[in-house]
């Protein structure tokens, strides 16, 4: 037999319907198994059992800048989204750190204590330290950590802008050192003692749970610290931490020269918003 003679012609093939003349051959494979297979390729691709996949999630930056321009004083701030994807706006700016300088005590502190157990004296600091901001609290606890110790977690957490001061609220900090902090603090922190770390920084006292406080998604469990300059105006920040799972956001937004205290606070009540808007939630 030649070659000629086993070839099917092209009037054979579309007597058969299965190809255009010259299209190739699929051999033994049948009409029935290529639509079978195409049908699985067609439920495997992404989005074909229920529409396109939705967009992840990203914080709302045109938004927030566009607020934050608007506002009196001087904004600044940064995100990191569930992604681990950075975004800011004057994120490198310093400012006072003022009691958002308080976590860093907080890792500090529970680090000096690290493979040891807390005793109630550390607990009776730390806990109003936290969770109401005591400054005086704050004092003690800085004196029995040290400056090294703080500029150690400094240089350990990547912190490319903080500046230590003595009078603890004067130390200078930005945005993109803060939110990594945030970002990564419990890698900071001793395994034993991170619990109680989440505890506090999940119990601020509700007087001081404004801005992010007031429009954290349901669903999300909030670690927040705040900070601001003895309700002057001269800084309103706060830093937080949103958790759901596996998933996070760290959040650091700072202002400086508001014209109040209560100013300062619907500022970052304002960007917080914005920035966390469309973030997947729970039914409350």
């Amino acid at each position: 037999m030649t070659l000629r003679e086993a070839a099917p012609s092209a009037s054979r093939r579309a007597k058969h319907g299965r190809f255009a003349a010259g299209a190739p051959s699929l051999g033994p494979w049948t009409s029935a198994t290529a639509l079978a297979l195409l049908s699985a390729a067609l439920l495997l691709a992404p989005g074909a059992a229920g529409g396109a996949s939705p967009r992840p999630w990203h914080p709302d930056m045109r938004a927030a800048r566009r607020y934050a321009q608007r506002r009196e004083g001087e904004v600044s701030f940064a995100v990191i989204d569930q992604r681990g994807r950075h975004y800011g706006y004057r994120a490198a700016t310093t400012a006072p750190a003022a009691s958002v300088f308080k976590v860093m005590l907080l890792a500090a502190f529970l680090r000096m204590r690290d493979g040891r157990g807390l005793s109630a004296r550390d607990r009776a600091l730390l806990a109003p330290m936290i969770r109401r901001s005591d400054s005086v609290a704050a004092t003690t606890v800085r004196d029995m950590v040290g400056r090294r110790r703080i500029e150690r977690l400094a240089r350990v957490a990547g912190m490319r802008d903080f500046v230590y001061r003595w009078v603890w609220g004067e130390s200078r900090t930005s945005p993109r050192d803060q939110v990594r902090f945030m970002d990564h603090l419990m890698s900071f922190i001793p395994r034993d003692h991170r619990p109680y770390a989440r505890y506090l920084l999940s119990h601020v006292i509700r007087p001081q749970r404004w801005g992010i406080g007031r429009v954290a998604p349901c669903g999300w469990r909030l670690y927040l610290k705040g900070g601001w300059g003895s309700g002057s105006g001269r800084v309103d920040h706060q830093v937080a931490l949103l958790r759901k799972g596996r998933a996070r956001v760290a959040l650091a937004l700072f202002t400086q020269f508001d014209p109040s205290h209560a100013y300062g606070k619907r500022t970052l009540r304002g960007l917080a918003s914005r920035l966390l808007h469309g973030l997947p939630a729970a039914r409350c």
